[in-house]
């Protein structure tokens, strides 16, 4: 047996004093750079669900590194936020001391891991060396314009005098003060103009070749870019210019609904009605966009009416809170009959429909509807339009709009300007100065950073407004008394560039050489959760987009492949210290070995799926870690026979090939059966082979059998062994696993049908076809476990019904899918070859027969490699 936590110890110690892992900013080898989202670094620590994330990129890293790349594999702290200062409020303590303590605890863990990182490049985001140049990108956003102040609705908590992120509103009530329920206000914030990036951030992701489908369905949703017409309805003498996809609906308009949040609601609202808004508005308890989409649709009447301009039809204004304050203008023409949503608002407000589309084949009654009608027809009641049919008269109805100056055509977007102020003390304060005489000024470069004071107080309002001596300073301009911005930032503009500090993560005068990280990006791979599709990686590609604008990056994309990993579950549920279902490290690392643990994640399931943690599982892949300790403990060199050879060899091809795709869970299976070749006899140069495949898996195992060989370290810095592809001979591998195999089933029928001395055994090869059939099968397995896509795949017209009764048994046992398939003739070559070893193993005379020659129902059973077995 081996003692695997001083392994573990001893190696991890000379890898960091031998800064094994530390990346050059130069080399003649090709760069790779490998990445997993940093975490925040809590203070209850990690638990192997996280390890799981970057155990993918640890493995990923090693292999490249040992494949002859020139690898930076870094590690940072998304350690600024609002979790971290609610966690130290809670421990009494401050965010400072709370943050750096888990800090320190999340380095011990990662580097017990075994983990590869560059520590030299470690970033942090509270610390003010890093925060220095989320301030200086802030300035220069302010400079080009993206940088914007304007009011925009928040969530109010009147008793912590304080704005609340949405996360902090539970159940329209604040979460510090659960009987106080929270007020929508409109505050002055800090914007950042992302929206001016709109168009290529949507385009470019077709550019986007190696991240997922669904991300990047996602994004395109996100982003939510769409063709329609800006159409200009007049509201107490002003244009409102109103953005819809459906102009051809227009003159079926009988309401309009303005945001309850827009910032001009009020204006709208006469003197008659204003009780009723006002009673509407205490309605809404968020401004999360999440919320809006759950409630029930609501309104309120505001007094005002629009002219529509297309008929001088006067409709009523309604607030409304299924309307966001910021796309388009704010408002929107409701259509009842030819919308569900204002169908549904009308009905509830008693309002009248008016329908503008009738079908082809039944006519619409607009007292009668029980639902919109939204699908084709041609127009009605639509002035000069009518008898057009509804999809042609959107581009004539639009061009009608725009001779007469009533509209355009335009392009919209979902996507919204990027709101990011925050109230709270735990965050990158804004480098603005306001000053009664000069008015909003930035901070000097020169004076960066400006730094969070300790001394604040929680609870009062806005943290940073409690430090007088913060708040108070000397207007950069004309030096007079001013007052420092207290909002903080959103912490997405911490991790929105991290991956560029890490080319350059110690310069104190620059945010970094341009040279080192275009050196270095765009990253190669990026390890993260699909969670994040949505905002992390849109600012992502956003502020490489606008330091590329700068003149500081010379690519368009952070990151050429995006690689979005599973979870780890545990007795049904995802892995949570609040579910009490966590495995921690430290605790697997005594009873198991790290190198067990990380070797069992990745053989559960493909990485990109969820996986489920057993007790069992553990074990069996310890039973596996202990067979090969006792083989290289006791290992005596031998000769590797031919067949085995040619196995070990496809099989490194085969590995490599499956750590190269990130298929770990297959690499797993291959590492396992070179073992089985290894097992019956090698060379001390096949064993050392055998050691540096392990090394990305079980690097500490690795190790050590590497130096217990005699060798210097490290396994972990050779060269990654190729296959002879001149010693693999498919067929004779082919041939023997046959063999092997039937013997092996031929005993177990024996013993199951109580025969111990047998006449005949007939082995009933499988017909033709099925061989083609189970190539076909054998690479469409590898993808999904899926029984209905598996027999879309390999459907054949002429084999439709066995193959529909065959693939459930292939994914129920994948042994019967033999690891070389070859054809029937040479299956019957190989039976015939070892037809003494039948003989002689069982005594009785052996017959081999081609399924399709025999007219015995067990010949349907035969596979290829598995023969139908018939014993008398």
């Amino acid at each position: 047996m081996m003692d695997f936590d001083s392994v573990q110890k001893k190696w991890q110690k000379r890898w960091e004093e031998q800064q094994v892992f530390k990346a050059a900013d130069s080399s003649a080898k090709k760069k790779f750079y490998v990445l997993e989202m940093f975490p925040y670094p809590s203070g209850s620590g990690l638990h192997m669900g996280h390890a799981f994330n970057y155990i993918i990129g640890d493995i990923y890293a090693r292999f490249k590194r040992m494949d002859g790349f020139n690898v930076l594999h870094p590690m940072g702290y998304d350690s600024l936020g609002l979790p971290a200062e609610n966690a130290a409020i809670k421990a009494g303590t401050h965010p400072k001391e709370y943050t750096e303590k888990a800090i320190a605890n999340f380095i011990r863990q990662q580097k017990e891991l075994g983990m590869t990182y560059d520590w030299s490049r470690v970033v942090m985001t509270h610390d003010p060396s890093y925060y220095k140049w989320d301030q200086w990108i802030f300035l220069k956003m302010f400079e080009r314009g993206i940088t914007f102040k304007k009011m925009s609705p928040v969530n109010w908590c009147p008793k912590c005098n304080s704005v609340l992120a949405n996360e902090q509103v539970h159940d329209g009530k604040c979460w510090r003060h659960e009987d106080t329920p929270v007020e929508i206000r409109h505050l002055e914030q800090w914007f950042f103009r992302i929206t001016k990036y709109a168009d290529e951030l949507y385009e470019m992701i077709d550019r986007l070749d190696l991240w997922t489908p669904e991300v990047k369905a996602m994004q395109r949703n996100w982003i939510g870019k769409s063709y329609g017409t800006e159409i200009k309805f007049k509201i107490n003498g002003e244009v409102w210019p109103i953005y819809t996809t459906r102009p051809d609906t227009v003159f079926g308009v009988t309401f309009m609904v303005v945001s309850a949040q827009h910032p001009r609601l009020m204006e709208l609202v006469t003197k008659e009605q204003k009780r009723e808004v006002e009673s509407f508005l205490k309605k809404i308890k968020s401004t999360s966009e999440k919320d809006i989409e759950e409630l029930e649709k609501e309104g309120a009447f505001t007094g005002s009416y629009a002219i529509n301009p297309v008929n001088s039809e006067k409709v009523p204004v309604y607030a409304g809170n299924f309307v966001v304050a910021d796309y388009g203008c704010g408002m929107v023409m409701a259509v009842p009959a030819h919308d569900q949503r204002d169908f549904e608002f009308a009905k509830k407000y008693k309002i009248p429909i008016k329908v503008v589309i009738q079908p082809s084949d039944f006519v619409l009654d607009p007292g009668k509807m029980s639902r919109a009608y939204t699908g084709e027809g041609n127009l009605v009641n639509s002035g000069g339009f009518d008898g057009s049919g509804n999809l042609d008269a959107i581009e004539d109805i639009t061009k009608y709009l725009e001779k007469k100056g009533l509209g355009k055509k335009t392009v919209n977007y979902k996507l919204r300007d990027w709101l990011i102020s925050r109230q709270r003390y735990w965050g990158t304060p804004i480098p603005v100065i306001y000053c009664d005489k000069c008015g909003t000024v930035p901070v000097p470069e020169s004076e960066l950073p400006v730094e969070l004071p300790h001394d604040v107080k929680f609870g009062e309002g806005n943290p940073l407004a409690t430090n007088k001596d913060f708040v108070n300073t000397k207007c950069p301009k004309c030096k007079g008394p001013a007052r420092r911005e207290t909002d903080t930032m959103d912490t997405f503009v911490n991790s929105s560039w991290y991956f560029l500090r890490y080319a350059d993560a110690n310069n104190s005068k620059a945010i970094f050489d341009p040279k080192k990280a275009n050196y270095w990006v765009p990253v190669d791979i990026y390890i993260g959760g699909k969670e994040h599709a949505c905002m992390h990686l849109i600012y992502f590609r956003f502020y490489t987009k606008f330091l590329r604008d700068l003149g500081l990056l010379s690519i368009d994309e952070p990151v050429l492949r995006m690689f979005n990993q599973g979870m780890v579950h545990k007795d049904g549920d995802k892995m949570s210290k609040s579910k009490g279902n966590v495995v921690l490290p430290e605790e697997i690392s005594k009873t198991h070995g790290i190198d067990t643990a990380r070797l069992f994640l990745i053989s559960m399931a493909s990485p990109d799926k969820d996986v489920e943690w057993s007790d069992e599982g553990i074990n069996g892949s310890l039973r596996f870690v202990n067979r090969v300790v006792s083989f290289v403990q006791e290992f005596k060199p031998g000769k590797m026979s031919a067949v085995n050879e040619s196995r070990f060899h496809r099989l490194i091809k085969e590995y490599t090939a499956d750590l190269e795709t990130l298929r770990y869970n297959l690499a797993a299976i291959k590492l396992k059966e070179m073992f089985v070749a290894i097992e019956q006899g090698c060379s001390k140069k096949q064993l050392e082979t055998f050691m540096l495949t392990m090394s990305p898996i079980c690097p500490h195992l690795a190790e050590e059998f590497w130096e217990m060989l005699g060798n210097k370290p490290f396994a972990s810095t050779q060269k990654w062994p190729a296959a002879d592809e001149k010693k693999i001979d498919l067929k004779a591998e082919a041939a023997a696993a046959t063999v092997h195999s039937t013997v092996s089933d031929v005993r177990d029928i024996l013993a199951l049908v109580k025969i111990a001395d047998p006449k005949k055994i007939t082995l009933l090869v499988a017909e033709r076809w099925l061989y083609d059939f189970m190539r076909k099968i054998k690479s469409e397995i590898e993808k999904t476990y899926n029984v209905g896509e598996l027999i879309r795949a390999a459907m054949d017209p002429k084999h439709g019904q066995e193959i529909s009764k065959i693939v459930p048994r292939l994914v129920k046992d994948r042994s019967k899918i033999p690891a070389v398939v070859t054809s029937q003739e040479e299956e019957i070559a190989a039976l015939k070859e070892g037809k003494a070893v039948f003989e002689k193993e069982f005594g009785a005379r052996v017959e081999i027969v081609a399924a399709e020659s025999s007219k015995d129902a067990k010949a349907k059973n035969a596979l290829p490699g598995k023969p139908a077995i018939i014993v008398e």
